[in-house]
Protein backbone atom coordinates (compact mmCIF):
# COMPACT_ATOMS: atom_id res chain seq x y z
CA UNK A 1 0.00 0.00 0.00
CA UNK A 2 1.23 3.40 -1.05
CA UNK A 3 2.00 5.66 1.88
CA UNK A 4 -0.01 8.85 1.74
CA UNK A 5 1.31 12.20 3.31
CA UNK A 6 -0.61 15.65 3.05
CA UNK A 7 0.53 17.89 1.27
CA UNK A 8 0.82 21.51 2.56
CA UNK A 9 -2.28 23.30 1.54
CA UNK A 10 -4.05 20.54 3.44
CA UNK A 11 -2.35 20.88 6.50
CA UNK A 12 -2.71 24.21 6.31
CA UNK A 13 -6.28 24.63 6.07
CA UNK A 14 -6.96 21.63 8.72
CA UNK A 15 -5.46 24.38 11.24
CA UNK A 16 -8.04 26.79 10.29
CA UNK A 17 -11.62 27.02 11.79
CA UNK A 18 -10.87 26.10 15.67
CA UNK A 19 -10.09 22.07 14.77
CA UNK A 20 -9.32 21.41 18.23
CA UNK A 21 -11.44 21.03 21.48
CA UNK A 22 -12.46 24.33 22.93
CA UNK A 23 -9.95 25.25 26.16
CA UNK A 24 -10.76 23.75 29.64
CA UNK A 25 -11.09 25.83 32.51
CA UNK A 26 -8.52 24.54 35.62
CA UNK A 27 -9.69 21.34 36.53
CA UNK A 28 -9.67 22.73 40.36
CA UNK A 29 -12.48 25.31 38.72
CA UNK A 30 -14.10 22.24 37.11
CA UNK A 31 -13.43 19.73 40.43
CA UNK A 32 -15.55 23.13 42.31
CA UNK A 33 -18.91 22.84 39.83
CA UNK A 34 -18.55 19.23 40.32
CA UNK A 35 -18.50 19.37 44.05
CA UNK A 36 -21.20 21.87 44.11
CA UNK A 37 -23.57 20.16 42.36
CA UNK A 38 -22.63 16.44 43.62
CA UNK A 39 -23.44 17.64 47.40
CA UNK A 40 -26.82 18.77 45.59
CA UNK A 41 -27.20 15.30 43.87
CA UNK A 42 -26.45 13.81 47.28
CA UNK A 43 -28.73 15.75 49.24
CA UNK A 44 -31.89 14.63 46.63
CA UNK A 45 -30.35 10.71 46.38
CA UNK A 46 -30.22 11.27 43.05
CA UNK A 47 -26.28 10.93 42.36
CA UNK A 48 -26.54 8.18 39.31
CA UNK A 49 -28.74 10.85 37.77
CA UNK A 50 -25.90 13.41 38.27
CA UNK A 51 -22.93 11.24 37.04
CA UNK A 52 -25.27 10.62 34.30
CA UNK A 53 -25.76 14.15 33.48
CA UNK A 54 -22.55 15.34 34.30
CA UNK A 55 -20.39 13.17 31.50
CA UNK A 56 -23.10 13.86 28.99
CA UNK A 57 -22.76 17.87 29.74
CA UNK A 58 -18.95 17.72 29.71
CA UNK A 59 -18.90 15.31 26.59
CA UNK A 60 -21.11 17.34 24.38
CA UNK A 61 -19.31 20.84 25.56
CA UNK A 62 -16.21 19.08 24.08
CA UNK A 63 -13.98 19.23 27.34
CA UNK A 64 -12.23 16.05 27.08
CA UNK A 65 -9.95 16.62 30.25
CA UNK A 66 -13.29 17.63 32.03
CA UNK A 67 -14.94 14.37 30.93
CA UNK A 68 -12.09 12.74 32.02
CA UNK A 69 -11.26 14.39 35.39
CA UNK A 70 -15.09 13.51 35.77
CA UNK A 71 -13.74 9.63 36.86
CA UNK A 72 -10.85 11.68 39.49
CA UNK A 73 -13.27 13.37 41.29
CA UNK A 74 -15.85 10.34 41.66
CA UNK A 75 -12.83 8.13 43.30
CA UNK A 76 -10.98 10.89 44.94
CA UNK A 77 -11.50 12.60 48.63
CA UNK A 78 -9.28 15.64 47.15
CA UNK A 79 -8.26 17.39 43.84
CA UNK A 80 -5.14 16.17 44.33
CA UNK A 81 -5.26 13.19 45.63
CA UNK A 82 -3.27 10.11 43.92
CA UNK A 83 -4.73 7.29 45.81
CA UNK A 84 -8.59 6.65 45.68
CA UNK A 85 -11.41 6.69 48.50
CA UNK A 86 -13.32 4.05 47.39
CA UNK A 87 -12.74 0.57 46.64
CA UNK A 88 -11.69 -1.40 43.18
CA UNK A 89 -15.12 -2.25 42.78
CA UNK A 90 -17.01 1.02 43.35
CA UNK A 91 -14.71 2.78 40.84
CA UNK A 92 -15.43 0.45 38.08
CA UNK A 93 -19.06 0.63 38.78
CA UNK A 94 -18.28 4.18 38.23
CA UNK A 95 -16.12 4.31 35.58
CA UNK A 96 -18.66 1.65 33.60
CA UNK A 97 -21.44 4.25 33.86
CA UNK A 98 -19.80 7.52 32.55
CA UNK A 99 -18.62 5.13 29.25
CA UNK A 100 -21.76 3.64 29.14
CA UNK A 101 -23.74 7.74 29.37
CA UNK A 102 -21.05 8.10 26.56
CA UNK A 103 -22.06 5.34 24.51
CA UNK A 104 -25.17 6.65 24.39
CA UNK A 105 -24.38 10.24 23.80
CA UNK A 106 -23.29 9.07 20.12
CA UNK A 107 -27.31 9.11 19.33
CA UNK A 108 -27.50 12.71 20.09
CA UNK A 109 -24.33 14.08 19.57
CA UNK A 110 -22.46 11.74 17.03
CA UNK A 111 -19.35 9.52 17.18
CA UNK A 112 -16.48 11.82 16.92
CA UNK A 113 -16.84 13.83 20.28
CA UNK A 114 -17.39 10.62 21.91
CA UNK A 115 -14.44 9.32 20.85
CA UNK A 116 -12.52 12.10 22.23
CA UNK A 117 -14.29 11.91 25.40
CA UNK A 118 -13.71 8.22 25.50
CA UNK A 119 -9.90 8.89 24.55
CA UNK A 120 -9.58 11.23 27.74
CA UNK A 121 -11.43 8.87 30.03
CA UNK A 122 -9.31 5.51 29.25
CA UNK A 123 -6.07 8.01 29.87
CA UNK A 124 -7.26 8.90 32.87
CA UNK A 125 -8.24 5.73 34.74
CA UNK A 126 -6.14 3.66 36.93
CA UNK A 127 -4.56 0.81 35.40
CA UNK A 128 -6.92 -2.45 37.83
CA UNK A 129 -9.97 -0.08 36.61
CA UNK A 130 -8.82 -0.14 33.17
CA UNK A 131 -7.96 -4.02 33.40
CA UNK A 132 -11.30 -4.97 35.56
CA UNK A 133 -13.86 -2.60 32.78
CA UNK A 134 -15.67 -5.31 30.44
CA UNK A 135 -13.75 -6.01 27.45
CA UNK A 136 -16.55 -8.33 25.36
CA UNK A 137 -19.23 -6.62 23.72
CA UNK A 138 -23.07 -7.49 25.09
CA UNK A 139 -24.05 -5.93 22.10
CA UNK A 140 -23.28 -7.82 18.70
CA UNK A 141 -23.68 -7.24 15.51
CA UNK A 142 -27.32 -7.84 13.80
CA UNK A 143 -28.06 -11.21 12.81
CA UNK A 144 -31.07 -13.14 11.62
CA UNK A 145 -30.79 -14.24 15.55
CA UNK A 146 -30.90 -10.77 17.25
CA UNK A 147 -32.66 -8.64 15.20
CA UNK A 148 -36.02 -9.20 15.53
CA UNK A 149 -35.33 -8.72 19.66
CA UNK A 150 -33.56 -5.65 19.24
CA UNK A 151 -36.22 -3.82 17.30
CA UNK A 152 -39.07 -4.60 19.29
CA UNK A 153 -36.95 -3.39 22.14
CA UNK A 154 -36.23 -0.06 20.47
CA UNK A 155 -39.80 0.19 19.22
CA UNK A 156 -40.54 -0.15 22.88
CA UNK A 157 -38.87 2.44 23.98
CA UNK A 158 -39.47 4.85 20.69
CA UNK A 159 -43.27 4.15 21.69
CA UNK A 160 -42.75 4.66 25.74
CA UNK A 161 -40.79 8.35 24.93
CA UNK A 162 -43.10 9.69 21.97
CA UNK A 163 -46.64 8.11 22.76
CA UNK A 164 -48.92 9.36 21.88
CA UNK A 165 -47.75 10.63 18.96
CA UNK A 166 -44.93 7.92 18.52
CA UNK A 167 -46.37 6.47 15.21
CA UNK A 168 -47.00 9.67 13.77
CA UNK A 169 -43.67 10.78 14.39
CA UNK A 170 -42.45 7.20 12.90
CA UNK A 171 -44.20 8.06 9.85
CA UNK A 172 -42.66 11.33 9.29
CA UNK A 173 -39.17 11.08 9.99
CA UNK A 174 -39.64 7.68 7.75
CA UNK A 175 -40.90 10.18 4.97
CA UNK A 176 -37.59 12.15 4.92
CA UNK A 177 -35.45 9.27 3.90
CA UNK A 178 -36.84 5.88 4.22
CA UNK A 179 -33.53 4.47 5.95
CA UNK A 180 -33.66 6.74 8.64
CA UNK A 181 -36.66 5.52 10.96
CA UNK A 182 -35.11 2.42 10.60
CA UNK A 183 -31.41 3.24 11.56
CA UNK A 184 -32.98 5.41 14.82
CA UNK A 185 -35.26 1.93 15.61
CA UNK A 186 -32.02 0.06 15.71
CA UNK A 187 -29.94 2.24 17.27
CA UNK A 188 -32.58 3.02 20.00
CA UNK A 189 -32.96 -0.67 20.82
CA UNK A 190 -28.89 -1.59 20.08
CA UNK A 191 -27.41 1.52 22.28
CA UNK A 192 -30.40 3.60 24.08
CA UNK A 193 -32.53 1.13 25.88
CA UNK A 194 -31.56 -0.68 29.29
CA UNK A 195 -30.62 -4.17 28.10
CA UNK A 196 -31.43 -7.17 29.28
CA UNK A 197 -30.37 -7.58 33.03
CA UNK A 198 -29.54 -5.40 36.15
CA UNK A 199 -29.56 -1.43 35.70
CA UNK A 200 -26.75 -0.53 37.74
CA UNK A 201 -26.58 3.11 40.04
CA UNK A 202 -23.80 5.13 41.86
CA UNK A 203 -23.65 3.19 45.08
CA UNK A 204 -23.24 0.00 43.23
CA UNK A 205 -20.45 -2.31 42.54
CA UNK A 206 -19.12 -4.06 39.16
CA UNK A 207 -16.60 -7.28 39.29
CA UNK A 208 -14.47 -8.33 36.25
CA UNK A 209 -17.15 -11.08 35.06
CA UNK A 210 -20.46 -8.34 35.59
CA UNK A 211 -21.88 -8.35 32.49
CA UNK A 212 -23.91 -5.54 34.12
CA UNK A 213 -21.66 -2.97 34.06
CA UNK A 214 -22.86 0.21 32.94
CA UNK A 215 -26.12 -0.67 32.20
CA UNK A 216 -28.84 2.39 32.92
CA UNK A 217 -32.20 2.14 33.51
CA UNK A 218 -34.93 3.88 30.97
CA UNK A 219 -35.31 6.64 33.06
CA UNK A 220 -31.82 7.69 32.96
CA UNK A 221 -31.73 7.09 28.95
CA UNK A 222 -34.24 10.09 28.83
CA UNK A 223 -31.55 12.35 31.44
CA UNK A 224 -28.92 11.28 29.24
CA UNK A 225 -30.83 12.99 26.04
CA UNK A 226 -32.17 15.82 28.31
CA UNK A 227 -28.17 16.22 29.47
CA UNK A 228 -26.67 16.14 25.88
CA UNK A 229 -29.33 18.04 23.92
CA UNK A 230 -29.49 21.15 26.53
CA UNK A 231 -25.51 21.15 26.18
CA UNK A 232 -25.98 21.31 22.33
CA UNK A 233 -27.80 24.20 22.49
CA UNK A 234 -30.66 25.22 19.67
CA UNK A 235 -32.45 21.99 19.11
CA UNK A 236 -34.97 22.31 21.35
CA UNK A 237 -37.89 20.00 19.75
CA UNK A 238 -35.66 17.27 20.40
CA UNK A 239 -35.25 18.56 23.78
CA UNK A 240 -38.52 19.03 24.50
CA UNK A 241 -39.52 15.62 23.08
CA UNK A 242 -37.06 13.54 25.78
CA UNK A 243 -38.35 15.98 28.56
CA UNK A 244 -41.69 14.62 27.92
CA UNK A 245 -39.25 11.27 27.75
CA UNK A 246 -38.38 11.36 31.14
CA UNK A 247 -41.67 12.59 32.63
CA UNK A 248 -42.98 9.49 31.37
CA UNK A 249 -40.55 7.38 32.40
CA UNK A 250 -42.95 7.44 35.70
CA UNK A 251 -45.04 4.65 34.44
CA UNK A 252 -42.16 2.43 34.10
CA UNK A 253 -42.78 -0.73 36.15
CA UNK A 254 -40.77 -1.47 39.02
CA UNK A 255 -38.52 2.16 39.38
CA UNK A 256 -36.13 2.07 41.88
CA UNK A 257 -37.08 5.58 44.01
CA UNK A 258 -33.97 7.77 42.49
CA UNK A 259 -35.46 6.86 39.06
CA UNK A 260 -39.31 7.84 40.46
CA UNK A 261 -37.99 11.41 41.37
CA UNK A 262 -36.39 12.46 38.62
CA UNK A 263 -38.93 11.44 36.75
CA UNK A 264 -41.20 13.80 38.73
CA UNK A 265 -41.77 17.16 37.95
CA UNK A 266 -39.73 18.50 40.19
CA UNK A 267 -36.31 15.91 39.24
CA UNK A 268 -37.03 16.50 35.47
CA UNK A 269 -36.78 20.16 36.83
CA UNK A 270 -33.94 19.67 38.96
CA UNK A 271 -32.00 17.64 35.97
CA UNK A 272 -32.37 20.32 33.16
CA UNK A 273 -31.01 22.96 35.90
CA UNK A 274 -28.17 21.31 37.29
CA UNK A 275 -27.02 20.51 33.71
CA UNK A 276 -27.39 24.19 32.87
CA UNK A 277 -25.22 24.80 36.74
CA UNK A 278 -22.54 22.49 35.07
CA UNK A 279 -21.87 24.08 31.57
CA UNK A 280 -21.71 27.26 32.80
CA UNK A 281 -18.93 26.57 34.86
CA UNK A 282 -17.15 24.97 32.16
CA UNK A 283 -17.96 27.53 29.80
CA UNK A 284 -15.64 30.21 31.22
CA UNK A 285 -12.61 30.13 30.67
CA UNK A 286 -10.05 32.99 32.34
CA UNK A 287 -13.14 34.68 33.21
CA UNK A 288 -14.47 35.07 29.51
CA UNK A 289 -17.13 32.84 28.31
CA UNK A 290 -16.17 30.93 25.80
CA UNK A 291 -18.47 30.32 22.79
CA UNK A 292 -19.45 26.78 21.48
Amino acid sequence: MVNLHLSAPIKQLLTLRNPHPLPSPPLSKVHDVLTKTHIDAKSRKAETGWLVLAACTLLTANRPPCFGHLYRYVTRPEFNANFRNVSLEAAVNRAAIIREAALKSTIFVGVPRVILSLAALHETLDEDVKASLRKETTRRLATPENIEATVTRGKALWDSIYAPHADKLHDKLGAYHPDFIAFIIQAYGTVLSPLPGVTKTFLDVSSTEDQDQGNLSRALGSVIGIACLRAEERVVPQLTSHVFGLLKARYVENQSDEDRWLSSDEGTEWVIRTVDEILDGVKYFDGHKARL
